[in-house]
């Protein structure tokens, strides 16, 4: 299997794509080419916001898991849960 028939990382090359042209036009210059910024504070401050939506989100896994043993009824489950994610 290579790359170029693996959808996933497809997606994500393409991801990286875009922010780059984002990154571009936000900061009107390439990553390559800038050697001003601290990237060191930004990976911190990057690292440390993802331990946060990760913390959402596991707090969110273990709050459905719980109504999904709570609630064996599906349509109760769904109401429940689409009330979790308003």
């Amino acid at each position: 299997m290579t790359t170029e028939s693996d959808q996933i990382v497809l997606e994500v090359i393409e991801k990286y794509a875009q922010r780059s042209e984002i990154g571009q036009v936000k900061y009107g210059t390439t990553l390559e080419q800038n050697n001003y910024d601290n990237y060191l504070k930004h990976l911190q401050e990057e690292l440390m916001d993802a331990t946060l939506y990760l913390q959402k989100l596991m707090t969110l896994d273990k709050e459905i898991t719980k109504l999904v043993k709570n609630h064996p009824n599906d349509t109760e489950l769904g109401m429940k849960i689409r009330n979790l994610v308003r």
